[in-house]
């Protein structure tokens, strides 16, 4: 009888060849003091179009997600160290940082480690001040496809590419690399890039809902400035807004559908449904390739632009196969929607609530609780928002849902500016990223799917206790928990 082995928890590399690079995706916690308990993680796009690139450009790669494979820190490390990469790269992430460092202190001396992410970008002389990350021959500050390539061609051209760093073994101190006509790579052409290849991913595609499903990128850089979101314009000056030709956008979805049978996109980047412009060219060439006859997709949008947005407009997106709107609407209250630099009212969004929802486009709305200067009266207009819009879209073709988050600060954003400036914390107060277990170790069902995002700070920044917020949170979890039950 044949023995199934195990699935390779590095994925997309060639196992008859020298490894070039595992880029590691760091688990959110360590998971042999608690096992994972959510069934699904978001794949890490990013990562991926970095190692397709440095295939393509003949490297060896692979990604190792330990998110997604739930596996424990000491994994982790035994894996790189077995596998004897060249190099092992790692996507820095504040609420992972911690782990990653980790992992990377106790790497193989012979293992050259590169970085990148939000985390590398914010707080860069800091990372390579980290004794765990003394062995980091490069940081990659922004997007990292080009550049990643030419360090893994010969890491000691990294003097000739832009918003590289690393420590200067003479001097001690950080130094950056550059030269003149460098700064191509720090906005790749995105229709220049080849398509993601899915090998490097662990759940994507994936089949749900009676389909097979895949995620994916229509354009990069976003031009609003959330106060508590890492891509806020004013946190990446660096960034330019780059959207894919429709056209290129249609021949992925075709070759996902003809080569892995996907009929189910979703659109994870701030602008698909964030600009006018981009929804008026995308509709057009949806309607001509006949996608609603034949996919179904998602995509964030901004209450804002689909506020203004006419009722044809709307038409045609359902017609076109729009299945569900991602919709940041973060607070029920129009003072602290305005101090996070939302643009939006209440009332917009229970008009794009209602708008989308009686096409039979349903909406997902993101909340947080515990905004800084936030009131207990304002934190109540939060959840008394979200029991609105549930009984306003009850009913209708399409359905509301709610995911509701804790604040916690991240780096390099408008609101940790805010509280630095306050005076009131330190960096390594606001960085002491806790995992928080709502989930009852797993039995309570309505958490389980949100068992990743589950960890905090510690620290109350609003009127609320952290002990109130938490109630709110598990209360409307478990309600939509019970809705969805029902809505099955």
């Amino acid at each position: 009888m044949e023995t199934r082995r195990n699935p390779p928890l590095v994925l997309g590399a060639d196992p008859d060849r020298p490894l070039d690079c595992v880029f590691v995706n760091a688990p959110l916690r360590d998971y042999a003091d608690r096992p994972r308990v959510n069934d699904y993680t978001l794949p890490v796009l990013g990562m991926a179009y970095i190692a397709t690139y440095a295939a393509r450009k003949g490297f060896n790669v692979g990604i190792l997600d330990a998110e997604a494979h739930g596996i424990p820190v000491a994994d982790v490390v035994r894996t790189v160290n077995d596998l004897a990469p060249r190099w092992a790269g790692f996507n820095l992430l504040a609420p992972t940082y911690e782990i990653s460092a980790d992992i990377a202190g106790r790497l193989n001396p012979s293992i050259m480690v590169m970085a990148g992410g939000h985390q590398a970008k914010a707080m860069p002389a800091e990372i390579l001040a980290d004794p765990r990350m003394s062995r980091c021959e490069a940081l990659v500050l922004g997007e990292g496809e080009t550049r990643v390539a030419e360090i893994l061609a010969d890491h000691r051209n990294r003097a000739d590419l832009p918003a590289v760093m690393w420590t200067d073994p003479i001097l001690g101190r950080p130094v950056t690399g550059g030269r003149q006509g460098t700064g191509k790579h720090l906005a790749p052409d995105v229709g220049a890039l080849p398509f993601v290849d899915r090998a490097f991913l662990a759940q994507d595609p994936y089949p749900a809902a009676g389909r097979v499903e895949a995620n994916m990128v229509g354009a990069r850089g976003c031009p609003y400035d959330c106060s508590f979101c890492g891509a806020a314009v004013s946190a990446n000056p660096d960034v330019t807004i780059r959207t894919r030709e429709p056209q290129e956008i249609l021949r992925e979805m075709d070759e996902l559908r003809d080569r892995h049978g996907v009929t189910a996109f979703r659109f994870v980047d701030d602008l698909f449904l964030g600009a006018r412009r981009v929804i008026e060219q995308m509709m057009t060439a949806f309607t001509a390739a006949h996608v609603g006859s034949w996919a179904v997709w998602d995509a964030t949008g901004r209450i804002n632009v689909l506020d203004r947005a006419h009722d044809d407009t709307l038409d045609l997106l359902a017609a076109n196969g729009l299945r569900e709107v991602a919709l940041g609407i973060e607070s029920g209250s129009e003072r602290v929607l305005s101090y996070i630099d939302k643009r939006i009212t209440p009332d917009m969004i229970r008009s794009v609530a209602a708008r989308l929802t009686e096409r039979g486009i349903k909406v997902k709305g993101y909340f947080i609780l515990g905004f800084p200067t936030e009131t207990r009266t304002e934190l109540a207009d939060t959840v008394r928002l979200v029991h609105e819009l549930w009984d306003l879209t009850d009913h209708r073709p399409g359905s509301f849902r709610a995911s509701v988050f804790e604040f916690r600060p991240y780096p390099g954003t408008p609101e940790w500016t805010r509280l630095m400036h306050t005076g009131r914390y330190t960096a390594a107060q606001l960085l002491d990223y806790t995992a928080v277990d709502l989930t009852d170790q797993g039995v309570d069902e309505s958490m389980r799917q949100r068992d990743e995002f589950n960890f905090s700070v510690g620290i109350q920044f609003g009127e609320a206790p952290i002990a109130e917020i938490r109630r709110h949170l598990v209360d409307l979890s478990r309600r939509q928990h019970e809705r969805n039950e029902v809505l099955a």
